[in-house]
């Protein structure tokens, strides 16, 4: 690992010894909070053009940024300060907001619960009565009311499983019907909520190595080496790869985070994607029973992604010649902390780049192989990991896809019930059926800042005069000229894609440049439009949004959506801004609604999901013309055994060259 301690780009994120003296300013400059925790301290990203004109060796002005919550007066703040001179610049009460939930009031929830008498009955009316090994799982209550409790209280509700041992896996005994509200400013259970006891489920759900029995014994070494080195460079947060420039970071709320990606033409270094991350994900569960209804947690929002990334392990979760990337972050106390080898980036190869074989001669197969630069993290939160992939190619295509894997959530149900809305995975066991809906930020720069979104589909014409045989097919556009229009869906029978062009920069076609989104094709929120769910998380009712970018709009359903009614894109999109050769982003809504199967248990399989940016005129012909064939072959061409044109089932073939 190459990374500098001294900030190099704008987009770097803060260092230890910067998240200290950020909240040391604060300290200083508010010495009348009494308790402040800081739930959210990150770098204060600078004007896009700041980035696009960054000189590498000029000086850098660093300014942080922070959310500061006083338990004392249950208030929220937001503060800047300039981290050259260590000056508190800004200071803002935002008044009704809970920030997002803290790591700290998660861990304390045990001991709560385990120290309160009626929680304690509770239980042991459940039939739990050995408290040692009690799990406690948080649960987001979001803005559903609660008989008794006051709205403006910072509640978390929180749901018991029963451990044999500590590693065990709780999610396989989950305690039915109870539910602990408990309010984190005053630690205490401030409700409990009961329906009639059922049974703990019975069996285990381990899957390590001593419980799952005799393993394989057929499955033989994949090595991957690469003698020479990986063909990538690493400079503190930039990367450089195969004419791919980006920096990549985790940030505190988001994740894993791509920005200043460009690629060199030529001579010339053309910006593609200014930054990308995950703007916000909602995993709402369908089951309607009083221990499920209210579950449906915003994962970026009110759990800050970002903080649940986890060290990555050489074999394990990358696998090749393997460099990392640690991140630095900030707990709630304001004490910065390093996860090591939280970002991982390697080399994959991809099966075949393109080939042709002219079948009129006798050796020439022209073939290269594809490879792509993979940037990825894996966030688990609570039950569920989420394995976040970028991947750059040899052709100018960026993928995005995320890898869900980790525990279904389970809940108990009586021996002999059939679940109505899940499924069994083990006796008296329901998963209940959810979805997992990410809304990924694309701020796209197409050879520069001035872009158009246009929606194209593949339509097929009626018979006339212009198409008498019935076989045409044209491309139709849609430009997205102004916000009121920017509510999108998919449409696989149109193969839709949307391209974002830039008019004012030309191919040597004639046709504006541009690069297409081409979508995941899945659902959206399933949810009742009128219920409090789909308010708060309308950005999951569409697939694809188009706003004018505004650097205070990064998630789309609002800074703080802990316990607030609504707020994010369906907001912004009512200022109806126009949305032509201007700089846009686009927020695309993919995911996955899982009806779990008894294959997902006790661990399930990786789920894949998300899409792909690729170049839709942007470079005048195919810009991997000048990929070499594999090494220690010789010359350009794969020579083929064939005779009279075809290859019979038993000729084998010569390696590629």
């Amino acid at each position: 690992m190459t990374q500098q301690s001294t900030p190099a780009h704008p987009y770097d994120p803060l260092s230890a010894p910067e998240i200290e003296a950020a909240v040391a300013a604060v300290r200083a400059g508010k010495p009348q909070l009494t308790a402040p925790r800081f739930p959210l301290v990150r770098l204060d990203y600078p004007e896009k053009q700041s980035v696009r004109d960054h000189d590498p060796h000029a000086p850098l002005p660093r300014s942080a940024f922070l959310v500061v919550y006083d338990r004392a007066d249950t208030a929220t703040y937001e503060a800047r300060v300039d981290l050259t001179t260590g000056t508190l610049t800004s200071w803002t009460h935002l008044p009704g907001i809970q920030p997002a939930i803290m790591i700290e009031e998660i861990m304390a929830l045990d001991d709560l619960v385990k120290k309160d008498p009626r929680a304690v009955a509770a239980l042991e009316r459940h039939g739990v009565h050995d408290l040692d090994l009690l799990q406690i799982d948080p649960w987001s209550t979001g803005t559903l009311p609660i008989d008794g409790i006051d709205a403006r209280r910072r509640i978390i509700r929180a749901s018991a499983y029963v451990r044999t041992f500590p590693e065990d896996n709780g999610y396989a005994r989950p305690v039915g019907n109870l539910v602990f509200v408990i309010d984190c400013n005053e630690q205490s259970v401030a409700a409990i909520i009961e329906g009639d006891p059922i049974p703990v489920p019975p069996e285990s759900g381990n899957y390590d190595v001593d419980s799952v029995g005799p393993l394989r014994t057929d499955l033989r070494p994949l090595e991957i080496t690469q003698p020479d080195g990986p063909s990538f460079t690493l400079d503190g947060h930039v990367i450089e790869w195969q004419r791919w420039r980006l920096h990549a970071h985790i940030d505190t709320v988001e994740g894993l985070v791509i920005s200043d990606v460009s690629y060199l033409d030529g001579d010339r270094r053309r910006s593609v994607l200014h930054r990308a991350s995950i703007s916000e994900m909602v995993v709402p569960y369908g089951d309607t029973s009083d221990d499920f209804y209210f579950r449906n947690v915003f994962d970026a929002g009110e759990y800050n992604l970002g903080k649940t990334v986890g060290s990555l392990s050489l074999g394990c979760d990358c696998l090749g010649e393997i460099r990392y990337m640690d991140a630095v972050l900030a707990d709630e106390s304001g004490v910065p902390h390093t996860v090591t080898n939280a970002i991982c980036l390697h080399e994959e190869d991809y099966g075949i780049l393109w080939k042709h074989w002219n079948f009129r001669y006798a050796d020439q197969a022209e073939v290269r192989r594809s490879r792509r630069f993979v940037v990825s993290a894996i966030h688990t939160i609570g039950n569920y990991e989420y394995g976040f992939f970028w991947y750059f190619y040899l052709d100018g295509t960026i993928q995005f896809e995320a890898k869900l894997t980790g525990i279904v959530q389970t809940r108990a149900v009586a021996p002999g019930a059939t679940p109505q809305f899940g499924a069994l995975v083990a006796p008296q066991l329901d998963a209940p059926n959810h979805q997992h809906l990410f809304n990924m930020r694309l701020d796209l720069e197409v050879d520069g800042p001035d872009n158009t979104v246009v929606e194209v589909d593949a339509v097929g014409m009626p018979i006339g005069p212009d198409n008498p045989y019935g076989n045409a097919i044209v491309a139709r556009k849609t430009p997205i000229a102004n916000e009121r229009d920017s509510r999108r869906m998919c449409d696989p029978l149109t193969s839709r894609t949307w391209k974002v062009i830039n008019p004012g920069v030309l191919n040597r076609h004639g046709e504006p440049v541009a690069y297409k989104l081409v979508p995941f094709v899945g659902p959206t929120l399933l949810a009742a439009p009128d219920s409090d769910l789909a308010r708060r998380a309308e950005f999951a009712r569409t697939h694809l949004w188009v706003t004018r970018y505004s650097p205070t709009e990064l998630h789309a359903a609002g800074d703080y959506p802990n316990q607030h009614p609504g707020d994010g894109i369906g907001e912004w999109v009512k200022q109806e801004r126009d949305l032509l050769n201007t700089d846009v982003v686009l927020w695309h809504t993919f995911g996955t609604s899982h009806l779990p199967r008894p294959e997902d248990w006790p661990i399930m399989p990786c789920d894949y999901v998300g899409f792909s940016l690729k170049p839709a005129g942007f470079f005048d012909r195919n810009p991997s013309l000048d990929v070499p064939p594999p090494a220690g072959h010789g010359t350009a061409h794969c020579a083929t055994n064939h005779e009279a044109g075809t290859i019979g089932p038993d000729d084998v073939r010569p390696p590629c060259h």
